[in-house]
């Protein structure tokens, strides 16, 4: 009979369809031995003594698929007939007699024929399971970074002082005041302006992990999945707190669902809210939610009733301190020579973070390409930097034309009063 025998193929599939039927795929294995293909029949007889270990019928087809003379059955005798004093029979030796088939070695032989079918224990959906598993998310040990290491800044420094750090920090003193830590804090701003070193050092300064969080960890093709993995991820910092949650680029985890068309994005947006609902909760203790986004105009208003992120910090473009701080870190491993760091932060009013990292990278590019020209190394001067500085586009620009508008027309509640003064002090509006 032939590999593409239609009997063996009609087979085939009815043993697909009833894999726990034994007959039937002794039957398949039968058909297969009778055609010569030894293995093939191996593999339906191991999966059918894996359903029926002591079926005679399968013992024999093992037999014979494994080379061994077919053995006629005989019944055991009634176990009433042994004497009450023989003793135990001994065991078979390792190696069957003549004319016999030695189990054991088929076993050892067949033993990987088939694999296994469950190899693990996966996670529960409330993040139970083997204590021993690793998580899927990486939580980063609690870091040395502090806000002492945030150059200048002092308004958001003494707003999260304030509204986040000292509660946290004196739990007698809230108690007395009757200071709730519900809910959670949403920093906003321009690209680029720090935001989330500004995270990484309030974890610093309390001392806990820090779990960063962005659409791409959490979104999922199947459904139901990304719901799971919001869950996993609050679960995962409850396991590890004190652990801080840092949701990064809010707008696309909890944009707003009324503009959302997607049925899955929406049901994640409700599994955030459920999660930031918990945190309050006694089993919740230990774990800050930090969020960061460039547009809050289009994070779910839900989002940020309170007892959710309800307090909200606007995080501009470095002041003089603070750009003098970004400059001397990224020239600290360049050579420099006669860099006025005070007259350089004054020429790069309204960059950004990031725009400064680029003025000292091109300024470094234009002294290395000199001296690749020259054949002379030079070091990289204070005319390197300004050239570099003046040609140097402040990408928040274009956020600032955005946010103008949605300050002046949609600012609700106050929320956006920050932004307006700065506006005015900048002569933006």
């Amino acid at each position: 009979m032939s590999d593409d025998s239609p009997l063996i193929q009609s087979l085939r599939a009815a043993v697909a369809a009833a894999p726990g039927d034994v007959p039937l795929r002794l039957h398949l294995a039968e058909l297969l031995l009778t055609a010569g293909r030894h293995d093939a029949a191996i593999t339906e007889v191991a999966v059918a003594l894996q359903h029926a270990p002591g079926d005679p019928q399968a013992r024999e087809l093992m037999a014979r698929a494994m080379g061994a003379p077919a053995q006629p059955r005989q019944s055991a005798p009634p176990a009433a007939q042994a004497p009450a004093t023989e003793a135990p029979a001994a065991r078979p030796p390792a190696v069957a007699p003549r004319g016999g088939f030695d189990w054991r070695a088929a076993e050892d032989q067949v033993g990987d024929a088939m694999p296994p079918r469950f190899v693990e224990t996966p996670l529960a959906v409330d993040g139970s399971g083997d204590p021993g598993d690793a998580s899927a998310w990486e939580v980063a040990a609690p870091g040395t970074v502090r806000l002492a290491d945030v150059g200048g800044m002092q308004e958001v420094k003494e707003r999260l002082e304030a509204a986040f750090l000292a509660p946290m920090r004196n739990p007698e003193l809230r108690k007395l005041y009757g200071k709730s830590l519900r809910g959670g804090l949403l920093l906003y701003g321009p690209p680029g302006c720090g935001k989330t070193f500004i995270a990484r050092a309030v974890a610093g300064e309390l001392g806990a992990g820090f779990l960063s969080v962005s659409i791409n960890d959490v979104l999922d093709m199947w459904i139901g999945n990304s719901e799971r993995n919001m869950h996993e991820v609050f679960a995962t910092a409850r396991r590890q707190a004190p652990c801080m949650v840092f949701l990064d680029e809010l707008d696309a985890l909890g944009g707003k669902r009324s503009r959302t068309q997607n049925s899955g994005m929406r049901n994640t947006v409700n599994q955030l809210l459920t999660e930031l609902d918990g945190v309050d909760a006694p089993a919740n203790d230990g774990v800050f939610v930090l969020a960061a986004t460039n547009v809050p105009w289009d994070v779910d208003i839900a989002l940020r009733r309170p007892g959710r992120l309800d307090r909200t910090l606007l995080v501009l473009p470095p002041d003089a301190p603070a750009r003098e701080a970004i400059l001397r870190y990224h020239l600290r491993d360049r050579p420099i020579e006669s860099v006025d760091l005070g007259k350089l932060a004054k020429a790069t009013d309204g960059l950004s973070g990031a725009d400064l990292a680029h003025v000292c990278e091109a300024a470094a590019e234009t002294a290395l390409l000199d001296s690749a020209r020259t054949g002379t190394v030079r070091m990289i001067g204070m005319k390197d930097l300004l050239n570099a500085a003046k040609s140097a586009v402040p990408s928040t620009e274009p956020w600032f034309a955005a946010a103008r508008n949605v300050a002046m027309f949609a600012n609700e509640g106050g929320m956006y009063d920050d932004l307006l003064a700065y506006l005015k002090k900048r002569r933006k509006l």
